[in-house]
């Protein structure tokens, strides 16, 4: 009998996060494909442990395996960067400080989905980011506050998201995740319509450059 499988996990490294000392050798996207533990499954690598010289390498793996293809940016020095590359989605760090907030708004501008990365694990001030952001409950991290009191204020503002943060198998699970939502009462936004579009765009333009 087949286990029942997660709605969405956008938040997910492999080892093209090269330099996160927590990934393991195993956490291929192969692997992650290979398990399938969500209906819509993305990957999110570290955007400066790749962008170097492994942007079309890292595109082209995860459209191979069937994965959207996202980014995890830590903080507004890599965004522009980021921001005129094709990902599919951002997953943003936002530290409190106001050139991180300000970046929010350049990501927001490509028009693709922008999530707010574990807000609490940044001490991120959630009444400075932009409507517009979702923003993330991550299993990583949810726990380590008291999570009724940091999300409750916000959630009529935002759309909000449930991320794994997975950098090894065994962390592919959202459970506690879930049950800080489920007792905020806070619905999860499922973005794999917004997801396909940008996918078809980026491998449409990945044609045209390829000719």
């Amino acid at each position: 009998m087949s286990p029942v499988k997660l709605p969405q996990d956008l938040h997910i490294h492999t080892t093209y996060s090269r330099f996160d000392s927590a990934v393991v050798p195993e956490q291929i996207p192969e692997l992650i494909a290979r398990i399938a533990h969500a209906e819509t499954v993305g990957i999110s690598d570290h955007f400066e442990h790749f962008a170097d010289t492994r942007y079309d390498r890292y595109i082209e793996h995860l459209d191979r395996v069937g994965l959207f293809a996202g980014t995890e940016v830590d903080g507004f020095q890599y965004v522009d960067h980021a921001a005129s590359l094709e990902f599919d989605y951002y997953i943003f760090h936002c530290r409190d400080d106001a050139a991180d907030y300000r970046a929010i708004e350049t990501l927001l501008a490509t028009g693709r989905p922008v999530i707010i990365a574990h807000p609490n694990a940044l001490a991120t001030d959630l009444g400075r980011v932009a409507p517009d952001a979702l923003v993330e409950i991550n299993n990583r991290y949810v726990w380590r506050c008291d999570w009724m009191d940091y999300y409750l204020p916000y959630r009529d503002r935002f759309r909000f998201v449930i991320g794994s943060d997975a950098h090894q198998p065994p962390w592919l699970g959202q459970s506690v995740a879930r049950k800080a939502a489920e007792e905020l009462s806070i619905g999860e936004t499922l973005l794999r319509v917004d997801l396909e579009k940008w996918n078809r765009r980026r491998r449409s333009l990945a044609t045209r450059r390829h000719r």
